[in-house]
C-alpha cells in the first residue's frame, strides 16, 4: 500500500548568509509562527497588536485602582467598578495567549542556545501531529553556526529583513488563506 505525499510549494528566500546568526533565526522563526498561526485563525489578531492590546489594558487597569477612591457620587463608582470588571476580564482573556506566547519565546531561545547547528524548523498545524492539515518548514543554510548565541536575542535590520521576506513569501504563496463559497 502506497502513500501520495501532496505536492509541496517551495519557495526559497536568498539572503547574505553571514548576516544569519542566532537573533536571526530567533525572529524569522518567531515571526513565521505568528504569522502562521494568525492565517490559519489560531490567534484572534496579530501579536504586535494583542501586545499592545494587552500592555493598554494592564495600563488603564493600574489607572483606574488608582482613580478608585477620587469618585465621589455612587453612579460613578459602579460606572467604574464596571469598567475595571471589563477590563480584568479582558486581561484573563489575553493572559493565557500572552503568557503562550512568552514561553514559545523561551523555549525558541533554549533551543537556539542548547543546539549548536540549527538547519530546519517544522510547524505543523492540525487536530494531530500524525496527520497535520498544514506543514511549514524553515530551512536554514547548514553551516549556520549559532553556538555563542548567549542572550542576545535583539531585533536587528537583517532580522526584520528575513522575516519581512518570509512573510511575503508565505502571503504570496497564500499561506492559510481559505476561500469559502458565499451565498446566492
Amino acid at each position: 500500500m502506497s502513500k501520495t505525499v501532496p505536492e509541496m510549494d517551495l519557495a526559497e528566500i536568498y539572503t547574505a548568509p553571514d548576516t544569519i546568526d542566532s537573533s536571526v533565526i530567533f525572529h524569522t522563526i518567531y515571526d513565521v509562527v505568528a504569522f502562521v498561526l494568525y492565517m490559519h485563525q489560531q490567534i484572534p489578531s496579530t501579536v504586535q497588536d494583542m501586545s499592545v492590546e494587552f500592555d493598554s489594558m494592564h495600563s488603564e487597569y493600574k489607572q483606574l485602582e488608582i482613580d478608585k477612591g477620587n469618585e465621589v457620587k455612587a453612579s460613578f463608582r459602579r460606572m467604574h467598578v464596571s469598567r475595571m470588571r471589563e477590563i480584568k476580564v479582558g486581561i484573563k482573556r489575553l493572559d493565557k495567549l500572552m503568557s503562550s506566547l512568552s514561553k514559545l519565546q523561551t523555549a525558541l531561545k533554549v533551543i537556539i542556545n542548547e543546539c549548536h547547528n540549527i538547519d530546519r524548523v517544522v510547524l505543523a498545524l492540525g487536530g494531530s501531529s500524525l496527520r497535520p492539515q498544514n506543514v511549514y518548514v524553515l530551512e536554514f543554510p547548514c553551516r549556520v553556526d549559532v553556538s555563542n548565541a548567549g542572550d542576545d536575542f535583539a531585533r536587528s535590520k537583517a532580522a526584520e529583513a528575513l522575516s519581512r521576506k518570509a512573510i511575503r513569501t508565505l502571503i504570496s504563496k497564500d499561506a492559510g488563506s481559505v476561500t469559502y463559497p458565499g451565498s446566492y
